[in-house]
């Protein structure tokens, strides 16, 4: 039995939106079921991308908006664990972090969230759809270039909102925070992946932890997803190698079976009007080096000069 009045709990630095705190408390209740786990207390922390409400992202300068004052928090000890959507992190983490455990991936596809029975290929023409994501605008515009895509901001459920308000015909979310809220209702459509890629480690939770901090690690090793692991470590090389990040139209989607992994990518311009594709696959021990042959097979393709056009459009 615990002893929880001996005990310091353990801190899970997290954003303060409804799916954050779903994944924090997820990983809080994966703690508790390993024999003899301390307490666990939420301190609920503001990022940089829960204050910028009245801009698209893209249009910011910087990266690690959803993470980098939570990995702040726990570099200067005021949180022994950061927990993320993998998909928010950096692929180069900050010297004296680690990520111990990637938690087993929820669904990486993303969905369509219109009224029942709709599919993208149905929508009418100039259908107003929302969405955050330049991967998604990019990609989506390639695909059905008569419709209106307009920015969304907002966590999910304000999101959810603002379609059943009526302000868009149609939203393109990730199936992963709508299926862990509970929403799946408003759920219209599954999108092919070769369709629209969804984005690097999508549906992936990560738990961070100070390098060398044992004592925490013992508690979260054990919730490390080998197969998750493995994949996402392939595309998250694959977007390194790219130089990209989430303001990039890069997406991609690494899956393992029977020790060899299969991984696919996109590369595409702001205006969907070239996109370039292909897939690798090998070992699931070579996760890495399949994602960096992928990288520099899209880059001699042609993903070499679409990313030089979006970064000079961009004023990088």
């Amino acid at each position: 039995m615990k002893n929880e009045g001996a005990v310091s709990p353990l801190r899970i630095g997290t954003r303060d939106s409804k799916l954050a705190l779903w994944q924090a408390e997820h990983v809080a209740g994966l703690i508790g079921e390993l024999p003899g786990s301390p307490p666990v207390q939420l301190v609920r922390i503001k990022t940089t991308g829960d204050l910028i409400l009245d801009a698209p992202l893209s249009k910011v300068e910087g990266k690690g908006f959803f993470t980098k004052e939570i990995e702040r928090a726990l570099l200067d000890g005021s949180v022994d664990i950061a927990v993320h959507s993998l998909k928010d992190l950096e692929t180069k983490l900050p010297d004296g972090l680690i990520l111990p455990a990637i938690l087993e991936r929820e669904d990486p596809r993303d969905v369509l969230i219109a009224p029942p029975g709709t599919s993208v290929e149905t929508l009418p023409a100039d259908a107003v759809v929302g969405t955050s994501s330049l991967r998604r605008k990019a990609l989506l515009a390639h695909w059905r270039s008569d419709l209106h895509i307009r920015d969304l901001r907002g966590n999910v459920p304000t999101r959810i909102q603002k379609y059943l308000d009526g302000e868009y015909d149609a939203l393109i979310l990730a199936a992963a925070g709508v299926k862990r809220l509970g929403m799946d209702e408003h759920i219209a459509n599954f999108l092919a992946p070769e369709r629209l890629y969804p984005a690097v480690s999508q549906g992936a939770v990560a738990v961070q932890i100070r390098d060398g901090d044992e004592t925490t690690g013992l508690w979260i090793t054990p919730l490390d997803h080998i197969p998750t692991r493995l994949a996402t470590m392939a595309e998250r090389s694959l977007l390194s190698t790219l130089e990209g990040g989430c303001q990039v139209p890069v997406g991609a989607l690494a899956t393992t079976d029977a020790g060899d992994l299969a991984l696919s990518a996109a590369i595409c311009s702001l205006d969907g009007s070239m996109v370039v594709h292909g897939a690798e696959s090998g070992p699931e021990g070579n996760c890495e080096e399949i994602g960096r042959a992928l990288a520099e097979d899209l880059l001699s393709r042609g993903g070499a000069d679409i990313l030089q056009g979006i970064r000079e459009h961009q004023g990088e």
